[in-house]
């Protein structure tokens, strides 16, 4: 985590910059598959307590980064960003972990998921599902998201991320310390 790259989204008259932030984390998703090594973090400098910013960051190595860019990924997203070149994190860094948080936030799915647990035992239809499960129920998380699809099952949903505390020290996580997302529940980020 000695490198980085920064990409800036511009949004403009056609595409708001939550679509283009959404647009360029799933295909940083796709690309972080393709990749498969889990050497590379992301981070969002510019969050605020409800949206992203129009920043991402990339974290890794000066070679992991370069390996990843290698890649034509950005195809289609060029016209729409800033892109800085790969540069050593500077020495006064702090460190903090970005994580996934994932909610209760479908009632629907969480309705199908009762309907297919208990089908066997009490033949449930889906009206019955809808009144112990109400749309009342859905929670969503009070964190900055983007809207991305998912690359193993090209479902749509909202990705909430919680920038977590500031740190003096790195920490790692193992054996694969970020996800496919970038994210990671044990590894922390530079921060600056």
């Amino acid at each position: 985590m000695n490198h980085y790259i920064d990409m800036c989204v511009r949004p403009d008259e056609d595409f708001p910059a939550s679509q283009l932030m959404g647009a360029l984390v799933t295909r940083l998703h796709r690309a972080l598959v393709a990749h498969g090594a889990g050497d590379i973090g992301v981070s969002f400098p510019d969050h605020s307590a409800r949206w992203l910013g129009n920043r991402l960051r990339l974290h890794g190595s000066a070679q992991a980064l370069a390996t990843l860019m290698a890649q034509d990924w950005l195809k289609g997203m060029r016209d729409h960003l800033d892109q800085t070149a790969i540069a050593p994190v500077p020495a006064h860094a702090q460190h903090r972990q970005v994580t996934r948080v994932q909610t209760k936030s479908s009632p629907e799915r969480l309705r199908r998921r009762l309907i297919k647990r208990l089908m066997a035992r009490e033949n449930l239809s889906e009206t019955e599902a809808s009144q112990r499960i109400p749309d009342a129920a859905a929670r969503l998380a009070d964190l900055p998201s983007v809207w991305v699809r998912s690359s193993s099952t090209g479902q749509a949903f909202r990705l909430f991320i919680r920038h977590g505390p500031l740190s003096g020290a790195p920490t790692s996580g193992a054996p694969s310390p970020f996800n496919t997302y970038g994210l990671s529940q044990g590894a922390s980020v530079p921060w600056f």
